[in-house]
């Protein structure tokens, strides 16, 4: 009675640290999953088994679903549905001439032992200003050509990589400030399990079993950061028209998350 007792704020602080990374993994996840041919979008749904390791396991899935609403306008959305939380994230934007322009973007992540976090976000490009609401609190931002929110600027990220840029940066609007993220291409020859920013498929290899016919060739991309130990990779595919197939954040402190390439389905 006593034990199980004691043990009860270790289980509820295990449970907040995992909706903690699932929450930095929802915003993470991006966008970088669905896979277009330069310079034309089209439908799209692709689904991922998602893992956390902090202490305890945490295993889930999401979905990202891209839609013609017609005009130009498109609508792409986020779900992810695990035990700790579920996470409901969309982004309706207009593509015009190979560049996304953001209209009206919504953020929902509720679940166990978790507050609601909600954020939304209006853009007006005739006035130039974005209105939003971030955690209750209000805000207005004055936009700049080629401003982005959380969901478009990795639209954005995937076009550009796959017309051939290496190295990127953006301007995201998101909760209530303008941050710059910048992204490099490091392997255009990689391996999925190479964790170390090198090429795997280069160089010497002695085990002649483990070659070019068993490991797909990949794409991978980092995010760059200054003054921070946190590493986030991605993994695109050439052969499935750069469908990403897996992502991973590794934390300071050792800990971990991922996703991995589960389903694709690509539209006309």
């Amino acid at each position: 009675m006593h034990s199980a007792q004691r043990n009860t704020p270790s289980l509820k602080r295990g449970r907040l640290n995992a909706a903690r990374l699932l929450c930095a993994l929802a915003l993470l996840l991006g966008s970088v999953v669905h896979a277009e041919p330069a310079p034309d979008l089209f439908p799209f749904e692709v689904s991922y088994d998602a893992s956390v390791e902090k202490g305890i396991s945490l295993n889930g899935s999401a979905k990202r679903i891209l839609t013609a609403q017609g005009n130009n306008v498109w609508l792409y959305r986020t779900e992810v549905k695990s035990f700790i939380a579920d996470l409901d994230e969309s982004l309706i934007f207009s593509w015009k001439d190979g560049q996304v322009v953001p209209l009206r973007y919504r953020y929902h992540l509720s679940g166990l032992l978790i507050k609601d976090r909600k954020q939304s976000i209006d853009f007006n490009w005739e006035t130039d200003v974005a209105t939003g609401k971030y955690r209750e609190k209000p805000f207005t931002i004055e936009l700049s050509k080629g401003i982005l929110d959380p969901l478009g600027f990795q639209v954005q990220l995937h076009q550009d990589i796959l017309n051939g840029k290496r190295d990127m940066e953006y301007e995201v609007l998101d909760r209530g400030k303008v941050d710059t993220q910048r992204y490099a291409v490091i392997s255009d020859n990689a391996d999925v399990s190479d964790n170390s920013g090198n090429n795997d498929n280069s160089g010497n290899n002695d085990n002649s079993d483990n070659n070019d016919s068993s490991q797909p060739t990949l794409l991978k991309a980092e995010k760059i950061r200054e003054n921070s130990r946190r590493e986030t990779y991605m993994w695109f595919d050439p052969d499935k028209d750069y469908v990403l197939v897996r992502l991973q954040q590794i934390e300071p402190d050792g800990s971990a998350y991922e996703l991995k390439l589960k389903d694709v389905k690509l539209g006309d």
